[in-house]
């Protein structure tokens, strides 16, 4: 006859809360990385861009004016994006507390009432 088999303990799931994070950070900064490319390029080549109007940015022949002004004027999501994930980041924190706590606690319960039943068994 076979024992029973041991209890697998199950780990907490940190890596969905880093995917969570990450995700949280790209989203937020996304504006930050349009406007860091728009100027970028536009440094690069030789061209002006603002957000009064489109400029012509001539790279290989080709009229990319539209194209860094679209990415320029994308900054202004900032004003949005940014706390919108901040307040994404504290709520994950509070979750992940919250969970990290309950998730210790009920393993800490299992563990406790292993324990018991192994004294039960020696008796």
């Amino acid at each position: 006859m076979n024992p029973p088999p041991l209890p697998v303990r199950r780990r907490f799931p940190w890596i969905l809360y880093c995917i969570v994070l990450v995700l949280i950070v790209l989203v937020a900064l996304a504006p930050v990385g349009s406007v860091v490319a728009c100027g970028l390029i536009a440094n690069a080549h030789g061209c002006r861009v603002d957000e009064g109007s489109v400029h012509p940015c001539m790279i290989n022949g080709k009229d990319y004016g539209q194209l860094l002004y679209t990415l320029g004027v994308m900054g202004w999501l900032m004003l949005v994006t940014l706390p919108a994930g901040a307040l994404a980041f504290v709520l994950w924190l509070i979750v992940l507390i919250i969970h990290r706590t309950n998730w210790r606690d009920a393993r800490e319960l299992t563990e406790a009432r292993r324990g018991e039943a192994g004294k039960r068994e020696a008796f």
